[in-house]
């Protein structure tokens, strides 16, 4: 991928956030991490990837559950130290089977209520 050298700041671990958004609901459905490996992959492939942090290893969003994310626009935030990546999303963009992983919201005496209805079930699309 030709980049002008220097505009995305990516940390000290060699990674940079980036918002995923529904591109049809304008929903943010995950935050997650890309390297730059991830995002020549996506760019490429116009599919998004990311550099899992807990397993250190780069996949597919959508790859073990089929629920990918096809690219339409790419945005970097102006210090370049984040991108806002508005997408295609298929099914459900949350391991926990709903649509956004944004399900949950809090209320003014701190009570926590789910919001929306699950899309799918993590067991049965997850199993070990």
């Amino acid at each position: 991928m030709k980049m002008k050298e220097g505009l995305l700041k990516f940390d000290e671990k060699g990674l940079i956030p980036a918002i995923i958004q529904d591109a049809k609901t304008k929903q943010v459905l995950t935050l997650c991490y890309m390297n730059h490996e991830a995002l020549e992959r996506s760019i490429e492939t116009g599919l998004v990837h990311v550099f899992r942090r807990s397993q250190q290893k780069l996949m597919m969003k959508g790859q073990s559950s089929n629920c990918i994310q096809t690219i339409k626009k790419v945005f970097i935030d102006c210090e370049g130290k984040s991108l806002l990546i508005s997408v295609g999303q298929k099914k459900a963009a949350c391991h926990q089977g709903y649509f956004t992983c944004y399900f949950r919201k809090i209320d003014a005496k701190g009570s926590v209520s789910i919001t929306l209805r699950r899309v799918f079930d993590p067991e049965k699309v997850y199993r070990s």
